[in-house]
């Protein structure tokens, strides 16, 4: 008969136990379910700046026309640069989808107003257009520059 040595007391296997990895996974979870709103909200909050910005560059293009033309430029359907505008507006960003969606578009007597720059088709729900007015405007998507008239989100320039 053989006698089989025994291991020293010392001795372990290396590695860990599933005990170990759960726990390591569920802190894992707990750490990106507590990451992921937050990082949301930055996102939402730049590209709400970046459209803001977008916008204010678009509405100083299409001042700086009617001062030096005398008059507004004619109007086109979304997404189209207006004659007389490819050199003053970042025509890449003007003609793509806007960063909350929909296309950049300009409007001459359209709703009942007379001039705005709008964005058409975003397809976002109005509290995040009501932020987006608190950053240009008053918050109030029906007042202000900045309102929301049959489904178009428009800066108006001349009422």
């Amino acid at each position: 008969m053989k006698i089989l040595p025994l291991r020293p007391p010392w001795h372990h296997h290396a590695g860990f136990t599933l005990v170990e990895i759960m726990i390591v996974v569920v802190i894992i979870g707990l750490l990106a379910a507590l990451a992921i709103p937050s990082i949301q909200r930055v996102q939402r909050r730049s590209q709400n700046t970046r459209f803001v910005s977008d916008l204010r560059i678009f509405t100083q293009a299409f001042e700086t026309y009617a001062l030096q033309n005398g008059a507004w430029p004619p109007n086109v359907g979304p997404g189209i640069v207006p004659a007389g505008l490819s050199g003053a507006l970042q025509e890449n960003v003007w003609t793509t989808a806007t960063v909350v969606g929909g296309n950049w578009n300009y409007d001459r007597n359209i709703n009942g107003v007379s001039v705005a720059v709008s964005c058409s088709g975003s397809g976002i729900d109005n509290a995040r257009m009501q932020d987006i007015d608190a950053m240009i405007d008053d918050g109030d998507l029906n007042t202000g520059h900045f309102q929301q008239i049959n489904g178009r989100d428009m800066y108006i320039l001349e009422p």
